[in-house]
C-alpha cells in the first residue's frame, strides 16, 4: 500500500518555476510579472480595449455559430 500511496502523489518541481525554497512571497508584495500583466491591463482598459462579457459572447456566437 505505501508504494501505491508514493506512486498517485503528486508534487510540482520547484526548479520549473525558478523559485527556493528561502524565497517566500508576502501576501502584500506581487511577483514582477504580475505586476507587469497589471499594468498592461489597466493601460489596454484605459484605452478601450476591452469587451464586456455580452460582447464577447456575441462575437464568439457570430464567429461559431454551431456553439450554443
Amino acid at each position: 500500500m505505501k508504494d501505491k500511496e508514493i506512486k498517485n502523489k503528486f508534487q510540482e518541481p520547484i526548479s520549473d518555476y525558478e523559485v527556493g525554497e528561502s524565497s517566500k512571497v508576502d501576501s502584500v508584495e506581487m511577483h514582477p510579472v504580475l505586476k507587469q500583466l497589471l499594468e498592461k491591463s489597466i493601460k489596454q482598459h484605459e484605452q478601450g480595449l476591452v469587451y464586456t462579457h455580452e460582447e464577447a459572447m456575441q462575437i464568439i456566437k457570430d464567429k461559431y455559430p454551431f456553439l450554443k
